[in-house]
């Protein structure tokens, strides 16, 4: 497929922790109302594997806000909510791979109403996956699909259009975004797990059905993540047994080989956590978990691991 891009090129060179940290950002649009910007190492060529990772953006946010930075007085809170590129960093600390994350942001800010706009996203979404992970990563470079809020639309989207999921993609994170689930996407998440080596995936959601806002419902008692969550969660234990583990706040389900994991944060105020499960170390621990760098360093919904990295 030929892209139309128009591509502005950002050099970063900054120092983090006294260390000379050097990124490249590259900033271009796609069928007029899609933004990509690509946030990838000045040399790919130092490590042999590459992972090429898909954050598709939050309705609402920006992909400045969803980068994050230092606040400053009369900031826009929602910078402070996500700080996915210091989380970046943090992971490129932790792993010898070439780590690239590609933020996908529409006009819209919302990918349920992208997909709306777009009656042929089944046909777009792949398209774009597929040609951005061989312009950064090559024909050999794994993909990950992760996204928050209705980022996850744009990761149904994808399933939605494949016919099976291809092999290059190794792992599957919503992070608190799974609200499009249904029964139907079933076949395809099983088969994948069941054909590809390594393939992980992992789900975080709080219990918003029974959070409120101003003394109203967030969500209805089957409409949100914690719901969706649990159903995928019913609907897989035909083909896998899962562990339980309480923490304080958290209940989290692995199966035996940790390729699946889910985590719900439980709600005893009735409040809203959608944005903490990101914040506290959701990034992190959605690329890490389930391999050997899993909680070194970091716990996720612990302190921010990456706080010295935010510029």
């Amino acid at each position: 497929m030929r892209l139309q891009m128009l591509c502005v090129l950002v050099l970063y060179n900054g120092l983090v922790s006294g260390q000379q940290s050097t990124t490249i950002v590259d900033s271009f649009r796609l069928y007029k109302d899609i933004k990509v910007t690509v946030d990838r190492p000045l040399n790919l060529s130092g490590y042999t594997k590459t992972i090429v990772t898909f954050y598709a953006l939050p309705n609402g946010n920006t992909t400045g806000q969803t980068m994050g930075k230092k606040m400053l007085p009369g900031d826009d809170w929602h910078f402070d909510i996500q700080h996915i590129a210091a989380q970046t960093k943090f992971i490129r600390q932790q792993v010898e791979i070439n780590f690239v994350v590609i933020y996908l942001e529409n006009d819209y800010k919302s990918w349920p109403l992208w997909k709306q706009k777009h009656t042929d996203f089944r046909k777009l979404i792949p398209q774009i996956v597929d040609s951005l992970a061989g312009v950064y990563g090559g024909s050999k470079a794994e993909i990950y699909l992760n996204g928050h809020s209705g980022g996850g639309s744009f990761i149904f989207g994808y399933l939605a259009g494949v016919a099976q999921v291809p092999k290059q993609v190794k792992r599957i994170s919503f992070l608190d975004s799974n609200y499009g689930y249904d029964s139907s996407y079933l076949p395809i998440l099983s088969k994948w797990l069941r054909k590809v080596k390594g393939a992980a995936l992992n789900l975080f959601a709080y219990n918003d059905s029974i959070a409120l806002y101003n003394g109203k419902p967030v969500v209805s008692a089957t409409g949100g993540t914690w719901y969706k969550g649990h159903l995928l969660l019913q609907h897989l234990r035909a083909d896998y047994s899962f562990s339980k583990m309480n923490t304080d706040s958290l209940i989290i389900y692995k199966s035996s080989d940790s390729r699946v994991q889910f985590y719900f944060k439980q709600n005893f105020d009735r409040g809203i956590y959608h944005t903490q499960q990101v914040e506290l170390n959701g990034f992190i621990h959605s690329i890490l978990c389930g391999t050997k760098m899993d909680s070194k360093k970091y716990m996720y919904y612990g302190k921010r691991a990456y706080a010295d990295l935010i510029e």
